[in-house]
C-alpha cells in the first residue's frame, strides 16, 4: 500500500538556492540530515522492531543512502537489528547492451532470504521509474518478499517513463526532464548537499 504524505512533511526547495558549478544546491546537508530523520520515524512507523524487514539499497548511492537510514534507525533505538544488503542492477537495465561503454557491475551483497519479507527498496533519485523496474527483476533471485516497499530521498514525479510511485519520500522536485538532480555524498568527497543542473554534466 502507498503511503500518502501531507504537504508539510515533505522537504520544499528553498527559493533562494544557492549557484555552484552551474547548478542550484536545493538542499543543504542541515535539510538533507532532517530528511533522513524524517524518514527513519515514517519507518519505524510502519516496521516497528524491523523483525520482519529489510533493507536493501540500490549501487551506489542508494546504498550510501540505506546506510545513512540505518545509522540513524540505530541512534534512535539501539536495540533494532536491520538486515539490509546491496543490490547491483546493472545487467538488468533495459539498456545496458546499447552504446559502446563496458560496464562494470558493483557487487551485489544480501547474504540472507527476502523470502516472505518486507523488503525496504532504497535509492536516491526516482526519476523515470527504469532503475527501479531493473532492481525489481534483480530481486526475484533471492526470493518472494511479503511486498516491496520504495524510498528515495528524491522524487521527481513529473518525470516518470513507468507506473512506480515511491513509499517514502524525502523531497519532491519539480523540473523540466531534461534537468538533471543529483545528490552528493561525504562518502564520495563531497559535502551532504542536493545539487540541480539544467542538463546533466558532461564527464571529463
Amino acid at each position: 500500500m502507498r503511503h500518502s504524505f501531507s504537504q508539510n512533511e515533505l522537504s520544499l526547495i528553498p527559493v533562494n538556492a544557492v549557484t555552484k558549478s552551474k547548478g542550484k544546491i536545493i538542499a543543504s546537508k542541515d535539510s538533507l540530515t532532517r530528511s533522513i530523520q524524517r524518514l527513519c520515524f515514517q519507518l519505524m512507523e510502519h516496521h516497528g522492531d524491523f523483525s520482519g524487514s529489510c533493507i536493501i539499497g540500490i549501487q551506489n548511492k542508494g546504498v550510501w543512502l540505506a546506510e545513512r537510514l540505518k545509522e540513524k534507525l540505530y541512534q534512535l533505538d539501539p536495540k533494532l537489528a536491520i538486515l539490509s544488503g546491496k543490490l547491483d542492477i546493472t545487467f538488468f537495465r533495459d539498456d545496458f547492451r546499447k552504446g559502446n561503454k563496458i560496464l562494470t557491475a558493483a557487487p551485489t551483497e544480501i547474504d540472507f532470504l527476502i523470502e516472505n519479507k518486507r523488503v525496504i527498496l532504497v535509492d536516491d533519485v526516482l526519476y523515470t521509474g527504469r532503475t527501479i523496474q531493473a532492481a525489481l527483476q534483480a530481486l526475484q533471485q533471492f526470493g518472494r518478499p511479503a511486498s516491496v516497499e520504495l524510498l528515495v530521498l528524491v522524487d521527481r514525479r513529473f518525470n516518470r517513463h513507468l507506473p512506480i510511485q515511491p513509499n517514502y519520500v524525502g523531497m519532491r522536485v519539480d523540473a523540466l526532464e531534461e534537468a538533471y538532480v543529483q545528490v552528493k555524498w561525504s562518502e564520495e568527497g563531497d559535502t551532504d548537499n542536493i545539487i540541480m543542473f539544467d542538463s546533466e554534466p558532461k564527464q571529463i
